[in-house]
């Protein structure tokens, strides 16, 4: 491996031009085929498998007008004022029944009709309603918005008049659903405002997930410049690493969306690549970039020799760090879910392409700037510190570490171990307009239905009944004896039947509770068990589906897979490191470090977007579940970069050991080799996903927090302090491996070994021969 990419190295920096240009096609034709076809995003977020997506599917099939999502928008009067004017009045009616003529919204009275005509039974259904309505009569502190003393379909008014909800239903799903039609909506209801002092408030359900890039990732990027600046000490080599970085990620990032307009593409999607992209591709072309000055400073090598070997050494633990990265992310697949397999293709994906680009571009930009790379000043200054370097603070920080190793352990378990104790109290879920910011339209909208209504509007059910006798039929005396039934059970506010055929009845089921309620999920599961006495009494199978119940699902399924995931990845990548350090003990201390970070990381998360710990510094006001698929995205990548800093840490030990250093010594020289450039990699990844901290998405900002405090504590308290104390501990043993295992393992020479006797032995050839010449 390592000879294979020193001549690639050597290759690409004698003709740079190939390879730039050859980079340089690839993102033309990305460029070009997002031209042609677009960039088409979608929020879609399907859980094949589950209950709710069943009967998504169900109704698609049998009755598509009722599969489709729910929105919701709220009408608040002013102070001590009410709604029920007939001003006001004929303005709300006019945006209800502007909404009711919008293409992809259900106009009830199309759809009362519609079904009446399809059953063939229009007076039985008329029956059925009739007596399901009865069964349900809207309780106070609520009714039905009265028009000419008739009920508004979809409308209901609080008792003191000064809030109404309208509660309506579209023809598609809701994760298929555009903002384009939400827009429509929105602008519809708007219009109530008008001379009205009426105050609109869309709910959280009309709005698409639509995730961007901001001032605060910039501020990232920044504080990665500066970190390389400090590092790199020139302008041109802190350059080379953004440059490769921001290529890769625009292929990477470029190459999906190119291909949007065939595959779903969700919007999250683009995000996580570019957060994973630009951390992974700075720090490896970081770490090459140092190599090669290092060897240039240290070993008086030309610039063209010292890239050469560059790639051929710290280009191997790239490689073998990205691969780990890559599996890390692939591991995913085996869940089953297309919207994470997505993700984790395209952010598998951008990782590869930056793994590539530092491996054949940079070496061809290191060409193009040549001896430039590290000036006469830089030289001398490095020289200096180099010799100063046994006196440094990595030196003094490795040898106290090493000094009271068991001190150092113990004392690790025992922080991370007290961090990680928010992690039992950890609530799954979506989070929604309950957890938005106070001053959004989403929240106080969630907040006056609450009030108004009850907090279980926010989440409305729907159910669907159907024989499981195939020969029975629904009648409407089934209808009505199930609403009866369901307007009974624990925690239910209110029933209404949404309309019947031969084979089946729909419901909308409206809690006493919230979404993310755990009385609301018991509810959901409740209704769904077919021992339960309703389902045995009426012969039905209930099926419940809607928002709510979608990411009820979808956190259950999640969690259930994720420990699979975890042994996968932790497996793959044991075997991985297995390999490159040719050590049982390495890869085991790696893995064992890595479990403390991550459940030390999730119970920081937790107390801070779940217990709502320094909220206003982290820019909300409330408290909520954490996002549903987050835990499994961050121990991806975290899982994955961890790996990297252990690559990059222990190979240089290795590298030490290989090359005649022992015991506690090889741990401090190969320590003091790399701790300053995989510091100032940690720092870079921290700023790049703490600029992701302060969007506006939750989700997003969830994302970004855990994954820089993961590689906090990663880099500097598992990496920094745990790694060298146990390799310490082990000293020499820690590089044992049976013999028949050594036997059977191929020998990567990740450390160069075989490629720096090799050119030492070419060196001495060509002494011999120029002293006999």
């Amino acid at each position: 491996m390592s000879t294979l990419l020193y001549k690639i190295g050597k290759t690409a920096f004698r003709k740079p031009g190939y390879f730039i240009i050859g980079w340089v096609i690839i993102l033309g034709i990305v460029i070009s085929m997002i031209s042609i076809n677009g960039v088409h995003i979608s929020s879609e977020m399907k859980i094949e498998g589950t209950e709710s997506q069943k009967v998504l599917d169900q109704l698609a099939k049998e009755l598509p007008a009722a599969s489709g999502g729910q929105g919701s928008v709220v009408f608040k009067a002013p102070d001590n004022e009410r709604l029920d004017t007939p001003e006001r009045t004929a303005a709300i009616m006019k945006g209800v029944s502007e909404v009711y003529g919008l293409d992809k919204v259900i106009n009830p009275a199309d759809y009362a009709a519609a079904q009446a005509n399809n059953s063939g039974a229009s007076a039985d259904a008329a029956q059925a309603m009739n007596m399901a309505q009865s069964a349900t009569a809207s309780p106070p502190p609520y009714g039905p918005f009265m028009v000419n003393n008739v009920p508004v379909p979809g409308l209901l008014i609080s008792s003191d008049g000064s809030t109404a909800l309208f509660q309506f239903q579209f023809t598609i799903e809701q994760s298929a659903i555009t903002q384009d039609v939400f827009d429509s909506v929105i602008q519809s209801v708007m219009k109530v405002e008008e001379g009205t002092q009426i105050k609109v408030l869309p709910g959280e359900t009309l709005k698409s997930v639509s995730i961007g890039v901001g001032s605060a990732e910039i501020v990232g990027l920044v504080i990665a410049v500066i970190v390389l600046l400090i590092t790199l000490g020139s302008v041109v080599a802190a350059g080379l690493p953004l440059i490769t970085a921001l290529l890769g990620v625009a292929i990477g990032v470029g190459g999906a969306f190119s291909i949007s307009k065939f595959v779903d593409m969700p919007s999250v999607t683009s995000v996580l690549a570019l957060m994973v992209g630009l951390a992974v591709g700075i720090d490896y072309a970081l770490f090459i970039v140092n190599r090669q000055r290092r060897m240039i400073i240290d070993q008086r090598l030309s610039a063209q020799e010292a890239t050469a070997r560059a790639i051929g050494t710290s280009g191997s633990a790239v490689f073998f760090a990205g691969l780990t990265v890559i599996i890390a992310l692939c591991g995913m697949l085996v869940i089953g879910l297309t919207f994470l397999s997505t993700m984790a293709l395209v952010a598998a994906a951008t990782v590869l392409i930056n793994v590539f680009v530092a491996l054949t571009l940079l070496p061809a930009l290191l060409g193009l700037v040549g001896e430039r790379i590290c000036s006469k000043k830089a030289r001398a200054k490095a020289t200096n510190s180099s010799e100063a370097s046994s006196h440094g603070v990595a030196n003094r920080w490795v040898k106290f570490v090493i000094k009271h190793r068991w001190a150092t352990v113990i004392a690790i378990i025992l922080v991370l171990g007290f961090a990680a104790t928010p992690i039992t109290k950890m609530e799954m879920g979506i989070p929604g307009a309950s957890s938005a910011n106070l001053d959004t339209d989403a929240r106080q909208s969630y907040d006056a239905i609450s009030k108004g209504f009850g907090e279980g509007f926010n989440g409305p059910l729907i159910l669907v009944a159907d024989p499981r006798n195939a020969s029975a039929k629904m009648t409407p005396e089934l209808l009505g004896g199930l609403a009866m039934e369901l307007q009974g059970q624990n925690n239910v506010a209110q029933v209404s039947p949404l309309g019947m055929t031969e084979d089946l009845a729909i419901f909308s089921l409206i809690p006493k509770t919230g979404p993310n309620d755990q009385l609301t999920k018991t509810l959901v599961n409740d209704l769904r068990s077919a021992d339960s006495n309703m389902a045995k009494i009426y012969d039905v199978k209930l099926g419940v589906t809607g928002l709510t119940a979608v990411n009820i699902d979808m956190s259950a399924k999640l969690a259930q897979v994720f420990p699979i995931y975890v042994g996968i990845i932790i497996l793959l990548s044991l075997i991985i490191l297995l390999l490159v350090f040719r050590s049982i003990i390495v890869p085991i201390k790696a893995t064992i470090g890595f479990l403390l970070s991550i459940l030390a990381t999730f119970g920081m998360t937790t107390a801070v977007f779940q217990w709502g710990w320094l909220h206003s510094l982290f820019g909300f006001d409330t408290g909520g579940p954490l996002l549903s698929f987050m835990p499994i995205i961050v121990t991806g990548i975290l899982y994955g970069l961890a790996m990297d800093y252990q690559v990059f840490l222990v190979s240089s030990m290795r590298e030490s050991y290989v090359h005649g250093h022992r015991g506690t010594e090889s741990v401090i020289h190969g320590y003091n080799q790399v701790s300053r450039v995989v510091v100032a990699a940690a720092v870079i990844m921290v700023s790049v996903f703490a600029g992701f901290i302060f969007t506006d998405d939750v989700m997003i900002k969830q994302i970004g927090f855990t994954l820089a405090v993961g590689i906090l504590v990663d880099a500097f308290i598992i990496r920094m302090a745990l790694v060298p104390a146990i390799m310490a501990m082990f000293g020499d043993k820690a590089w044992s491996l049976p013999k028949w295992l050594d036997r059977i393992l191929p020998n990567l020479d990740v450390e160069g070994e075989k490629l720096i006797a090799s050119l030492n032995a070419q060196n001495e050839v060509k002494s011999q021969s120029g002293s006999k010449s």
